[in-house]
């Protein structure tokens, strides 16, 4: 029997109640997102799967005391992307950290991918790092140009110019023979 699908305000309210169902769900909802996510900004596995386990033990431990929210992918990539970037600046004391500039991860080569997806890709390597983030944002965790703003610290205006841009230019890539 298929189980009834709550709202994420619910989830996350009986999350803070100290359910524990409820963090399972969370988890098992959210944790490959964040990890693919976290491989935008860093191909260090380990450092990854240690920024998401040090978000959820924080979340369990300060649960009575967090905010509600009615996106919890919103909350946990602004998050995550918070604690990736401290982490990530401590990883590299000596060496400059920025995650605005961080380079996608190659594909595996056992993927199979078709010519198509390897041209947008190939297309996507073109854009600024911000101009993927953003893409990201609004096409992988379909979240709008607010949560966007509030993610990326951008006016409203430049992260829609900045998505605009970048569609135009993947348009243009993919046109170019």
């Amino acid at each position: 029997m298929e189980q009834e699908k709550i709202s994420d305000k619910n989830l996350w309210e009986n999350f803070k109640r100290g359910d524990g169902d409820a963090l399972s769900s969370i988890y098992d909802q959210y944790v490959q997102l964040l990890f693919r996510y976290g491989k935008k900004f860093s191909r260090d596995d380990e450092l990854i799967k240690d920024t998401i386990q040090d978000l959820f033990y924080y979340l369990i431990r300060t649960r009575k005391n967090l905010g509600s929210t009615d996106s919890i992918k919103f909350y946990l990539l602004a998050s995550f992307r918070r604690r990736l970037t401290v982490n990530l600046k401590k990883k590299s004391l000596h060496a400059d950290v920025d995650i605005e500039n961080a380079k996608d991860t190659e594909i595996d080569e056992e993927e199979d991918i078709s010519p198509m997806e390897k041209k947008v890709q190939e297309g996507l390597k073109t854009l600024t790092a911000k101009q993927r983030e953003i893409l990201f944002y609004r096409f992988s965790c379909n979240l709008d140009y607010e949560q966007i703003c509030e993610i990326t610290s951008l006016k409203y205006d430049s992260a829609r110019k900045q998505n605009f841009r970048a569609l135009q230019a993947l348009r243009k890539w993919l046109s170019d023979p």
